[in-house]
């Protein structure tokens, strides 16, 4: 750089005569031009490899993590969603009334693994631009992660969790008995069980028993996710008895009634992952709650499947399922009045809180009259915040159970 701003003065000096000022003018000038137009390569050269990371990743798929602007990283989020929230019109998903395990890894260092999971292999916590959140990275080549959640799976459950990938799907999520405390890393393992296996844009169902030959037997299959590198997707399973159903964002890919092995009672989840990924917001819940006869016969219903952005009053497009539910029966029960109340969890101010539950029983009235032409004079809204938990703030889990929504009926 100097060589090249010495011979930039020498040859202005053979063209302009010049005496010593001139000179000394001129050489802060040329300093000044050189400096800026630097500057500006450095700039060019920030901004594409910016926009090489997709987002997301970097050139060999690992996150990059998030140094500052969390605040505008979650604003942008939030308006996608909100605008998201119209496309959900076939969305029938219905979360579980209680969860029993939520790990959106919140509570986890970065750089840590979590507590509550087992691998074979190795992970670690990591926040990527333009997701909100924490992350748990999965490494690729058949490495196996499982949530320490120690039930046998009943009737009826649901299982939720975003993905986010650096290139392709392929993924298996396995549910088996298994009669030990650690993960089977056998192709087929425990006793027997069912997979599903993301590879690609293809989702294919299959059920096993090492109690025979061992050998997968596909009963479905169904088109996932578009493959689209730096972008979340989310997952939603819900089981019922035999049923399976499986929703990919917003559609609705699988749906088979007799998907699932009857003789096994499943005690043990195990992800295998193949390609790299990172996984968040896991969440399972059992039951499925009864929205006509809770609402009308015992005259309140409460759900935890109408879910907002953290510390905000903006509903989070995967509720649409819930919402639809209860209006559905407004409108075929014309005469009745309700009130919608809003509860948090303890994280945050009280007064915070008790604000945030009024607007959040606001949001669910608007949506109900704005999105499905419900009379919004049938409706009334008040909000509780953290005054009345129903468990301990003191898990993930019973924060999850805190937040909640209670419809009440009026007449």
């Amino acid at each position: 750089m100097a060589k090249k701003l010495i011979f930039l003065i020498i040859s202005i000096m053979l063209i302009v005569p010049v005496n010593a000022q001139f000179l000394k003018e001129l050489t802060q000038k040329v300093v000044e031009k050189t400096e800026d137009r630097a500057n500006q390569k450095i700039d060019e050269s920030i901004d594409k490899t910016l926009d090489a990371a997709e987002g997301s990743f970097d050139e060999d798929g690992n996150p990059i993590e998030e140094a500052s602007g969390e605040t505008n990283n979650q604003i942008n989020v939030n308006s996608t969603q909100q605008q998201d929230f119209q496309t959900y019109s076939k969305f029938d998903f219905i979360p579980g009334e209680e969860v029993i395990f939520f790990d959106d890894f919140s509570d986890v260092p970065v750089g840590d693994f979590p507590l509550k999971w087992n691998t074979t292999a190795s992970g670690e916590i990591v926040t990527v631009n333009n997701a909100p959140g924490k992350w748990l990275t999965l490494v690729e080549d058949y490495s196996y992660y499982s949530p320490e959640i120690g039930i046998t799976y009943p009737e009826n459950f649901t299982i939720e969790f975003d993905m986010i990938y650096p290139g392709n799907i392929e993924w298996l999520m396995e549910l088996y008995v298994n009669n030990t405390d650690y993960i089977s890393d056998a192709y087929y393992p425990g006793e027997g069980g069912f997979s599903i296996n993301a590879l690609g844009e293809d989702i294919i169902i299959g059920n096993y028993s090492n109690r025979g030959e061992g050998e997968l037997r596909e009963v479905g299959k169904g088109v996932g996710p578009e493959i689209n590198p730096g972008k979340i997707v989310r997952y939603s399973i819900w089981v019922q008895g035999q049923r399976l159903r499986i929703y990919v964002n917003e559609n609705k890919v699988i749906d088979i009634p007799r998907a699932l092995p009857k003789q096994f009672d499943e005690n043990y989840l195990r992800i295998c992952t193949l390609e790299k990924a990172l996984i968040s917001n896991f969440r399972l819940a059992v039951g499925a709650p009864d929205t006509r006869s809770r609402l009308l016969t015992e005259g309140k219903l409460v759900t935890r499947g109408i879910t907002f952005d953290s510390g905000s009053d903006i509903i989070k497009a995967e509720s649409y399922g819930v919402i639809k539910e209860i209006a559905d029966v407004l409108k075929e029960n014309g005469s009745i009045r309700i009130k919608i109340v809003g509860h948090t969890d303890s994280d945050g101010a009280d007064d915070m809180n008790l604000t945030l539950s009024k607007k959040r029983s606001t949001a669910v009235k608007n949506a109900l009259a704005n999105q499905f032409g419900i009379d919004a004079s049938r409706i009334e809204t008040d909000g509780k915040g953290e005054s009345e938990p129903v468990s301990p703030n003191n898990t993930s889990e019973g924060k999850a159970n805190n937040r909640r929504v209670e419809f009440i009926k009026l007449t």
